[in-house]
């Protein structure tokens, strides 16, 4: 079975711990992406990701290229938005890192939140969703990232919350694929 990184068209094995960080490794290694990268390995179109810069979604890319932080908040962005409205994902990106298009304020880098989110996929994987599961499994994965203990409550909000609007795009998708099956 082929997976995709979550916000991505990204295909990969399976998702794994640290898959994301190897995969951006490489991607990232000659600098930052292009405009037309980005728009290819995220289905998005240019003027969706432009507007988002626009909106102050993301801070602006530098010489035309996007970073592996900025590229990994889009995908962040286009894999929650199936789930919950544009103002929410807003809120809850701010909730951990301040102005969305202001960097400084961050207290944690985008690249290292979207690693820990699919290291949290890799952990859930063909687990069904419980409280007791999520609450376990975003502890371990946050266990020994962060050391200030606001911030690590935050980044644990946030991981339940990706995780939760992940699960929810995929029962939204399998109604979808029932609903098909309703003879007209």
């Amino acid at each position: 079975m082929t997976d995709r990184l979550p916000g991505t068209t990204f295909e990969i094995g399976s998702i794994t711990r640290d898959c994301a960080q190897e995969v951006f490794r490489t991607m990232f290694a000659g600098g930052g992406l292009m405009l037309s990268q980005v728009s290819q390995l995220t289905g998005l179109e240019p003027h969706v990701v432009q507007n988002w810069v626009k909106r102050g979604f993301l801070s602006p890319p530098k010489h035309k290229q996007y970073s592996k932080d900025q590229f990994c908040r889009i995908a962040i962005i286009n894999m929650l938005r199936e789930s919950l409205h544009m103002e929410d994902i807003c809120r809850l990106l701010s909730y951990l890192n301040g102005k969305l298009n202001d960097e400084s304020d961050d207290r944690m880098c985008d690249s290292d939140i979207y690693n820990l989110y699919c290291n949290l996929l890799s952990a859930l994987e063909g687990e069904p969703m419980t409280d007791v599961l999520l609450g376990t499994e975003v502890s371990r994965v946050t266990e020994e990232t962060v050391a200030d203990p606001t911030t690590k409550s935050r980044l644990k909000t946030v991981l339940s919350v990706m995780a939760l609007a992940h699960r929810a795009s995929e029962l939204r998708r399998a109604a979808e694929l029932k609903l098909c099956d309703i003879e007209e």
